[in-house]
């Protein structure tokens, strides 16, 4: 039995390299970092950590230190189910989404982490273990890039072994949009997998226009073209539209993610651990996916994520995302011809530079 002797959270603020942007968040400077730290009686110890686009990290970090470091103090970290389940429903009333399962996927992730460091296992491995070179493709949060400036990243993407590029869409004029994306195809070529972003910032009608333009430059998908609560509307755009839809970034558990699939809304299920539940319900997510014969991608947390990709066999691409944590983890994904490569160290690998991260804490 591996009681839990001590839960640790933290909250930092991650100054961008550059400004980043998209077509509902505007500039992003920055983002903030939850972290939390699980030891059990030995000593080991798992790490989890969630991640906002500014705002919010502060509640949270409240849930964990508050509510989840009590429900939890004492408890067999083993129990990993059982924890989630009482964890979630504590705090359902009150949460059921938002803050709290931010929390409570940190926490989930620590306790996998942990789990599988005792074992002596990579995370993928104890998964089940499929293949550890998951595809992949570069995120670019690049709405507001000049457009030689967007050509200049995806050259720099290329040049660092991605094979597939995604970016972004949703500015004021349509006719803009399908410009870039056209420059894009251009640049890079007929039948290389490229991706588009809308952020939720279009209605149905409106994002069915926008992909019956973007059709003819072969997307791979049209991802969020609606907000995440309009179901109907993703059925809509996937049925009338004429691309394959990606969605599910800000949905915020298993059962949101059956109703999207049942509703046939989405091509590409896109959960991101750190906000969908955790490890537990990302894996359920995924084998959902399987059962209705569709592949999964993911959102966010490349580090943490290659492994779950890695864990099943409907996995699509993974997402590396444009919130890396290059400058504060020890080793940094790897990317080799088109592929991220799960690690085999022990846990999920990811070592966070905690003397760094220390000048960044709020």
């Amino acid at each position: 039995m591996a009681v839990i002797a001590r839960l640790e959270p933290a909250l930092y603020r991650i100054p961008l390299p550059t400004v980043l942007s998209d077509s509902t968040h505007g500039a992003i400077p920055h983002f903030e970092l939850l972290t939390v730290r699980v030891q059990d009686g030995s000593g080991a110890e798992g790490v989890g950590y969630s991640v906002t686009v500014g705002r919010n990290g502060r509640a949270a970090y409240s849930t964990l230190a508050d509510e989840i470091a009590e429900i939890a103090a004492g408890a067999d970290a083993d129990m990993i189910e059982g924890l989630w389940q009482r964890i979630w429903w504590a705090t359902h009333y009150g949460g059921r989404g938002g803050p709290a399962v931010l929390a409570l996927s940190a926490f989930d992730m620590a306790l996998w982490d942990l789990k599988a460091i005792r074992a002596g296992l990579p995370l993928w491995r104890l998964l089940g273990g499929h293949d550890p070179n998951v595809p992949c493709y570069a995120g670019g949060i690049d709405l507001d890039l000049p457009l030689d400036d967007l050509l200049r990243q995806t050259d720099a993407n290329l040049a660092r072994g991605f094979r597939a590029i995604k970016m972004k869409v949703g500015r004021p004029h349509p006719a803009e949009d399908v410009a870039r994306v056209a420059a894009m195809r251009r640049h890079l070529g007929d039948g290389f997998p490229l991706m588009a972003d809308a952020n939720m910032k279009w209605t149905a009608d409106q994002a069915i226009r926008a992909a019956r333009a973007l059709a003819p430059f072969d997307l791979v998908w049209l991802e969020e073209p609606v907000v995440p609560e309009d179901v109907t509307g993703h059925a809509r755009v996937r049925s009338e539209g004429g691309i394959a839809v990606a969605s599910g970034e800000n949905l915020r558990s298993l059962w949101e993610f059956r109703h999207l699939i049942a509703a046939g809304g989405v091509s590409y299920p896109e959960p991101d651990v750190t906000n969908c539940g955790g490890v537990s319900s990302f894996m359920k997510i995924a084998h959902l996916a399987e059962a209705f014969n569709l592949p999964v991608t993911s959102h966010g947390a490349h580090d943490m994520t290659v492994h779950l990709l890695a864990a099943v066999p409907n996995r699509s691409y993974l997402e590396v995302h444009g919130f890396g944590l290059d400058r504060y983890i020890g080793d940094a994904l790897v990317i080799r011809d088109g592929c991220a490569v799960a690690p085999d160290r022990p846990g999920h690998g990811v070592t966070f530079d905690w003397r760094a991260l220390a000048a960044l804490r709020v």
